[in-house]
């Protein structure tokens, strides 16, 4: 369970807290969505929890421990985390880049591990990558690269698994799939973090959606409950319609033209 509790984060130089008092659970069993606008305070949450940006108040615990308690290799043991941003300066094999996720398990002077440790070829399979196992990092397209650090991920393992923008990239087949894995991972135990443009696919798939503005939760609660006009047009200041699904009953999100005084007029 990861636990953001009155989290507050301003960065140097800035006039206004980033993250202001947010409080949420994202629980083991369950996929926690947290989605907002650019520049909401979703990312700024995860870069808290890796400790690169530091708490100015509150705290973040991880199954009931204060993050500063935890030192970086026990954290990385228990929580998997898919920043939004990563370069590799220099190329390697897909395989021996997941192997890194192994790293925390084992001696900090084993080698990496042989390419057929079952952690990381059950990474590759479940990522969808494993046919590009020999390729090199830097060959990648950007939807191949997005899934081999979700497998480097996936091995890692933990308790927890937190991602920041995980389907960047991908297509629709491979962004349906990615968000298929993340639910079978929350009802195998596991706590998934999910931060989020998507919200069509959140309402599809969280249990939980957390909404921010302005770095404070707007809403929160169940996706019928966030996923309503009267809540959405409010913080993202558009004019949108809520459906219905038809696959799955869930809310969908759609944004309608803005015919506000200022727009263009439509040609007929």
């Amino acid at each position: 369970m990861i636990a953001y509790e009155r989290a507050i984060v301003r960065y140097p130089r800035a006039a206004t807290n980033a993250v202001n008092d947010v409080t949420f659970v994202a629980p083991r069993g369950a996929v926690t969505a947290v989605v907002g606008p650019n520049g909401s305070g979703k990312s700024t949450l995860v870069r808290a929890l890796l400790r690169l940006t530091p708490l100015s108040g509150g705290r973040i615990t991880v199954d009931g421990t204060p993050l500063a308690q935890l030192d970086r290799r026990t954290m990385a043991q228990r929580v998997a985390v898919v920043a939004q941003r990563e370069t590799l300066v220099f190329s390697m094999p897909v395989w021996e880049y997941v192997a890194l996720g192994r790293h925390p398990h084992e001696g900090p002077w084993s080698a990496a591990p042989a390419r057929t440790d079952a952690a990381i070829a059950s990474a590759l399979e479940r990522a969808g990558i494993a046919a590009l196992a020999d390729r090199g990092t830097h060959e990648l397209s950007g939807g191949e690269w997005q899934r081999a650090r979700i497998a480097r991920a996936l091995a890692q393992g933990g308790s927890a698994f937190v991602l920041d923008e995980p389907t960047t990239f991908l297509d629709i087949a491979h962004e349906m799939s990615m968000f298929e894995l993340f639910a079978r991972l929350a009802r195998d135990g596991l706590a998934v973090l999910l931060v989020s443009h998507q919200l069509n696919l959140v309402a599809r798939f969280a249990d939980t959606i957390v909404l921010l503005n302005h770095g404070r939760v707007a809403a929160a609660g169940a996706p019928a409950d966030v996923m309503r006009a009267s809540v959405l047009e409010d913080v993202y200041e558009w004019p949108l319609l809520i459906t219905r699904d038809p696959a799955v009953g869930a809310p969908a999100l759609l944004p309608l033209r803005n015919r506000s005084p200022h727009s263009p007029p439509t040609s007929t």
